[in-house]
């Protein structure tokens, strides 16, 4: 599952990934393109025990997260 949160400003991004997780899915991938949004997201999925990892680039993070 991918979610494009891409020119959100928080909380939406958590707001939407939190949405996604409901589902319990067994990964999903979130793009965001602010800091604040990389962090409170990242925080969020690491608390619903996902592993987490981020790559980014050109001022965009993708937060990979996998069950």
């Amino acid at each position: 599952m991918e979610l494009d949160c891409r020119g959100l400003s928080c909380p939406e991004p958590v707001v939407l990934t939190k949405r996604a997780v409901k589902d319990n899915p067994a990964s999903i991938d979130v793009l965001v393109d602010h800091v604040a949004g990389l962090e409170n997201v990242s925080r969020f999925l690491r608390a619903m025990k996902y592993e987490v990892s981020v790559t980014e680039g050109k001022g965009e993070w993708r937060i990979s997260a996998k069950k």
